[in-house]
């Protein structure tokens, strides 16, 4: 109990540590009826967001956050304060929140007939796009100073850059990649297989939330999310805990918090992202990064088990303006979380570097 308690309270700061700066108020923007990539119309699609600090008035330094797999607008609070490389008294900060993540439009809150497992495909393209219509609908702007986003949020960011390359002028990816690999593809079914493998899921039209499933999909992120030298090293000691099993009831009980229809159907979008589908590139992504016009800062976590860093060091070398920096981290893929204080400072000196 006393290990739970603290894996409690350190998710409430992380969710909350807005606390110590301003946020504007959390509102929805009504999409409509919204037309995805799949050919299939959502109606009545919304957008989930916040914002931090004031759009200027040249209208120049709006800075999109997009948000990752198991998080939310809250993402990169961590990075969002005075003298941050997410600074609101420079950056009109839009952190936006990714259909199917239970704010923006999700199978969890959309009405019949894509409630539950039968909300369409969405893709990263849709995601974006979304983001473009309320940054252009809603603040007016005929440009944005950059994206910046991790894990799933990454992949979002880099297809902004092949989406509307002459509409952002910096991006930065952090621990994501442009393209979901072939092992990523496994990993992610496998997740998918232990939340359908509960008998109370019933193919998605549970009356009550499926938690063996649930925490079989939390155990299987427990075994990716840090490297292998974090656990032998005994890093997971700095979250309060004291031993491998407990970092398996720590994901479990984080994981327990979801939907499990919105987790699918996340997965799903993550499974199927390939900035190569773009419309005019055919499916070749080595010509989509190629087409990237904006300054691109891509940094992998040297120990990600997600996106290793063999693969995002040769999509890197696809884009012309790039920077490469590698989070030298033993935190894996989490490294881009902002859970260690010292990969924390580092993302954050090279963000702000990047935009100076």
């Amino acid at each position: 109990m006393k290990y739970l308690i603290k894996h409690i309270l350190f998710l409430l700061f992380l969710t909350y540590s807005s606390i110590f700066f301003s946020e504007g108020e959390h509102k929805i923007f009504d999409l409509g009826d919204f037309f995805l990539e799949s050919g299939v119309v959502l109606p009545k699609a919304k957008l989930s967001y916040v914002t931090h600090g004031k759009l200027n008035k040249e209208k120049n330094n709006l800075i999109v956050v997009p948000s990752a797999y198991l998080g939310d607008h809250h993402g990169f609070d961590f990075l969002i304060d005075k003298g941050k490389a997410l600074d609101p008294n420079k950056y009109f900060i839009v952190a936006t929140d990714m259909f199917q993540n239970g704010l923006s439009s999700s199978p969890s809150n959309t009405e019949p007939p894509f409630n539950g497992p039968n909300f369409p495909l969405i893709s990263t393209r849709d995601n974006v796009n979304a983001g473009y219509r309320l940054v252009t609908e809603v603040f007016k702007v005929k440009e944005i100073y950059g994206v910046v986003g991790f894990s799933m949020g990454a992949q979002q960011a880099f297809q902004w850059g092949v989406s509307y390359p002459d509409f952002v002028k910096k991006i930065v990816g952090i621990a994501g990649s442009a393209v979901e690999y072939p092992h990523g593809i496994v990993r992610l079914e496998g997740f998918i297989s232990a939340i359908k493998a509960d008998s109370s899921f019933n193919e998605g039209n549970y009356k009550y939330p499926p938690e063996t499933g649930l925490r079989a999909g939390g155990a299987h992120w427990a075994s990716w999310g840090w490297s292998q030298e974090w656990f032998r090293l005994k890093l997971y000691r700095e979250m309060g805990l004291n031993n491998p099993l407990e970092v398996v009831s720590w994901f479990e009980d984080f994981v327990l918090t979801w939907d499990a229809n919105n987790l699918i159907a996340l997965a799903r979008t993550w499974q199927a992202n390939n900035i190569g589908n773009t419309p005019g590139f055919n499916g070749d992504y080595v010509k989509a990064l190629a087409s990237i016009k904006a300054e691109v800062l891509y940094m992998p976590s040297e120990t990600d088990m997600y996106f290793h860093i063999d693969a995002l060091t040769k999509e890197a070398q696809l884009i012309s303006g790039v920077k490469l920096r590698v989070i030298p981290s033993l935190w894996g893929h989490i490294a881009g979380a902002g859970f260690s204080s010292e990969d924390v400072e580092f993302m954050n000196k090279e963000i702000i570097e990047f935009f100076r």
